[in-house]
């Protein structure tokens, strides 16, 4: 199917560009893999190694909302769970895919438990200014809404348990 560019930024000005291979494209939903690499740590969360070097996603791009979802695998193909970042958009031109993260995340461990993450990151931008009070709300209002989702049952998207790796 190709690959799809993804053009990643992080306030203040980090940008991450990659070219991750499509598994599916149904125009505002853009299904492609990757494999991480680059960290400098491993992911832990609640005391549990979730992403690593080595480890691959599959991952969502749900164009004109404020999220993306990344379902991780260990370098063994076992489902880890899925990793949320909330955004302050998701736009396409053509085959680049543009988003603009907004520092909290979510990971959900594959028995459903979820944990809002990076707290103390968005906490420090809104301190040095980086982001708005209107940006800092937002942003855990869109997390809210996930997590309220999430423990209604309504999250995440069906098509997200339609692919995984090896597709």
């Amino acid at each position: 199917m190709g690959n799809i560019h993804l053009i990643y930024k992080r306030i203040p000005n980090r940008v991450l560009e990659r070219e991750d291979e499509v598994i599916a494209d149904f125009g505002n939903i853009v299904v492609a893999k990757s494999e991480f690499s680059g960290m400098l740590a491993p992911l832990l969360v609640n005391g549990v190694k979730v992403i690593d070097n080595g480890y691959r996603m599959v991952y969502f791009a749900f164009i004109g909302e404020n999220y993306d979802i990344l379902k991780i695998y260990d370098e063994d193909g076992n489902f880890k769970g899925l990793y949320i970042d909330v955004l302050a958009y998701t736009k396409r031109y053509r085959n680049t895919i543009e988003m603009l993260d907004l520092f909290l995340d979510i990971f959900v461990f594959p028995n459903g438990e979820a944990f809002l993450l990076d707290e103390d990151e968005i906490e420090m931008a809104l301190n040095y200014g980086l982001i708005d009070k209107r940006t800092f709300d937002f942003a855990y209002s869109m997390a809210g809404e996930i997590l309220e989702k999430l423990k209604r049952g309504d999250f995440p998207p069906e098509i997200v348990w339609k692919y995984d790796w090896r597709d």
